[in-house]
């Protein structure tokens, strides 16, 4: 007697099978989707790389910094000279200067009390140590208040920002009236 046994699949080990079989194929095809995905980057990331080092290939050598002589020769070759204009002012009230003298400005001049500036004030006890700057530019002579305690005034009318003047006007720094002459 011969006995013979066969197995037939029951539906729930086919189904067992189909899922196994099913995630197999799902998880070789996300292995083989980052592998591509791994390739394609590595591609990018070696096209850039040759890209810039192509373009520093291309860049010129040469130095563009330049010595303070060198740069000094090309400013003055290519920028236009504009001479600043020689300023007047006449003193005509001081408890410092002498009335009726003249100065002449050619730079910005600082007034005031203190001996850094250039045009000093040491017996006007109502200027500040540094009062004013009268700024001499291409377009005409300048005053600016740099923080004095009782102001600058021109005509009388405080000077809150730098004021250009004209011929005539009248400066009063501390007690010292100067007229602008030019």
């Amino acid at each position: 007697m011969t006995v013979s046994l066969s197995v037939r699949p029951t539906s729930s080990s086919a189904a067992h099978s189909h899922s196994v079989t099913t995630a197999l194929d799902t998880e070789q095809t996300l292995l083989v989707l980052k592998i591509a995905f791994l390739v394609l980057l590595y591609l990018f990331i070696w096209a850039v790389v040759r890209s810039i080092t192509r373009d520093l290939r291309s860049a010129p050598q040469e130095s563009i910094v330049l010595s303070a002589k060198e740069a000094n020769e090309l400013r003055a070759r290519y920028e236009p000279v504009v001479p600043t204009p020689l300023a007047r002012i006449l003193v005509l009230e001081s408890p410092t200067l002498q009335p009726g003298s003249t100065i002449e400005l050619r730079e910005p001049t600082r007034v005031g009390r203190g001996g850094e500036n250039t045009i000093r004030l040491d017996g006007d006890d109502f200027a500040s140590t540094r009062h004013a700057m009268l700024e001499p530019r291409p377009d005409g002579l300048w005053v600016e208040d740099i923080g004095s305690t009782n102001g600058t005034l021109v005509n009388g009318a405080r000077v809150t920002t730098a004021r250009l003047l004209v011929p005539g006007d009248i400066v009063r720094i501390g007690k010292t009236d100067l007229r602008v002459e030019t």
